[in-house]
C-alpha cells in the first residue's frame, strides 16, 4: 500500500491527520484520532503523491 493510500484509508476510517513537517525531501503526517485529539502514529514519506496530496488539502 502507498502512502496516499494509508492516509487516505485512515481518512475513510474518519480519523484526521495534519502535517508536522515539511522538508525537501519528505513530509511527516500525524494520524489523530477521529475527533481531531491526540496522535495515534505518524507517516513520514518522500512520495510525490502524498507530498501533493497534503499540501492540496491544507490549502
Amino acid at each position: 500500500m502507498s502512502p496516499l493510500e494509508e492516509l487516505r484509508r485512515w481518512e475513510d476510517s474518519g480519523g484526521t491527520w495534519r502535517v508536522l513537517r515539511r522538508g525537501d525531501d519528505a513530509v511527516t503526517v500525524a494520524l489523530l484520532r477521529c475527533d481531531g485529539g491526540e496522535i495515534v502514529d505518524r507517516l513520514e514519506s518522500a512520495d510525490p503523491a502524498l507530498r501533493v496530496y497534503v499540501a492540496v488539502d491544507e490549502d
